[in-house]
């Protein structure tokens, strides 16, 4: 049974910080209120990934969130994390689900309608859509319109978050869409205060969706 809750889906970018510093800021983190976070290392060795992720998954078990190792089901395997979660040039849904079994939460990056219901048909349990704004944790960003986003939302029955340069300023284009979270990576991770900017960030999306007493 794959229960999670992705109202605050933190996605975490270790890019110049030691490694006391980024451990210490996803802790913060933790207690500001995150369900749901992703370790997500594109440059590491598959050693040092199996590393972080394992130190990552002993602070995210402390608070009773699910760990999502981004991209690499061996390392997700490896360090006993609760789900992965794949791009559209990774590994197809259909067959990580065949690898990773029902248990195991898997979830899918999505820009259109078509790959959102073919996610959902392979066997994904959540959906990420976006970017909504730009933002520089990647060197291209292709931005996805909100009507889009509401599409998908409207297209399939797993959560649908929004993606891309969100912060507690700018959610308010999210307000009539049926997101069921946002992720956050900068807005979290790069904040002076990490456990306030979670806290704050959790209650503007709680507050946008009229669901402020869940906080």
């Amino acid at each position: 049974m794959r229960i999670f809750d992705p109202t605050l889906y933190f996605i975490t970018d270790s890019t110049g910080f030691s490694e006391e510093e980024f451990l210490n800021r996803v802790d913060a983190a933790l207690r500001g209120g995150v369900t749901l976070l992703q370790l997500r290392e594109k440059n590491k060795t598959t050693r040092e990934y199996i590393d972080i992720a394992k130190k990552v998954h002993k602070l995210t078990l402390k608070y009773n969130v699910p760990l999502i190792v981004d991209d690499r089901i061996d390392v997700a395997l490896a360090v006993g994390a609760e789900g992965v979660h794949l791009g559209q040039s990774d590994m197809p849904i259909d067959i990580a689900r065949k690898i990773l079994g029902d248990d195991f939460i898997i979830g899918a990056t999505t820009k259109t309608v078509a790959q959102a219901t073919e996610a959902y048909a392979q066997g994904a349990d959540y959906l990420g859509v976006g970017a909504i704004y730009p933002t520089t944790t990647k060197v291209k960003t292709v931005l996805t319109p909100t009507q889009t986003l509401s599409d998908i939302c409207n297209a399939v029955p797993v959560p649908v978050n929004a993606i891309g340069g969100l912060n507690k300023d700018n959610i308010n284009v999210l307000e009539k869409i049926k997101i069921s979270g946002i992720c956050a990576v900068s807005a979290i991770m790069k904040a002076s205060d990490v456990q306030k900017a979670a806290h704050e960030l959790k209650k503007a999306y709680l507050a946008l969706k009229g669901d402020e007493k869940s906080l």
